[in-house]
């Protein structure tokens, strides 16, 4: 729990006192559940303790589109749920066997019963946390305005840094989801990062990629 962004710079003993007073919820689902549903008021935020999950909408032909994907330490719910009177624009769904803690955003800026320094911690944490997520849907945003596939395609990989020496990375994203996130056709995607790799502009096998 304390190895997330929500809990960095809280020892385990001051998470524990925290989880107490403000009265938080693990929640564990024995099969794929909506913790959040478009359409409804959010009251509480959570973080995503194990397993897997996503956010994403519904259009009016049905389908769905993903939003993000949520892995273990991803936050559920922090951008909705400080703003109550707003509905949810997506719903959120988690994958069976997960778990995932809830705090209810009344109570994160309620006092604390021994208005200890590590709720104000909680605190501080949880609006760099909304601000980080402001700059990520900026970062998506940058991404839908380019004016091509291809465009579009260099400004996501771009996000991402070599992580060895021969300047390769792995993007969190399948086939699929990239196309979600980029607004595209998925044999759109798929025809495009081929023309990529022929014209010598990329290099990838799966979700490993290398910008030449």
């Amino acid at each position: 729990m304390i190895q997330t962004n929500l809990f960095a710079g809280i020892s385990e003993r001051d998470a524990a006192h925290l989880m107490s007073c403000l009265n938080a919820r693990t929640m564990e689902y024995k099969s794929d559940t909506v913790v959040i549903e478009e359409g409804n008021k959010v009251r509480m935020f959570g973080v995503l303790l194990s397993g897997w999950g996503r956010s994403y909408k519904t259009d009016l032909q049905g389908n769905v589109i993903t939003i993000t994907l949520l892995r273990k330490g991803s936050e559920i719910g922090v951008l909705l749920a400080s703003r109550q009177e707003q509905i949810s624009p997506v719903s959120v769904a988690v994958e069976k066997g997960s778990r995932a803690l809830f705090i209810s955003y009344d109570s994160l800026i309620g006092s604390c019963s021994r208005n200890c320094p590590c709720h104000r911690q909680l605190i501080r944490n949880y609006i760099g946390i909304v601000a980080e997520k402001g700059l990520v849907l900026h970062e998506r945003l940058d991404c839908l305005l380019r004016p091509s596939a291809r465009s579009k395609i260099l400004a996501y990989l771009k996000k991402f840094p070599p992580l060895s020496d021969d300047g390769t990375f792995t993007v969190p994203l399948d086939r699929n989801a990239m196309a979600e996130y980029l607004n595209m056709d998925r044999s759109a995607l798929s025809r495009e990062l081929s023309n990529m790799k022929k014209d010598g502009i990329i290099d990838f096998h799966k979700s490993r990629f290398r910008l030449y």
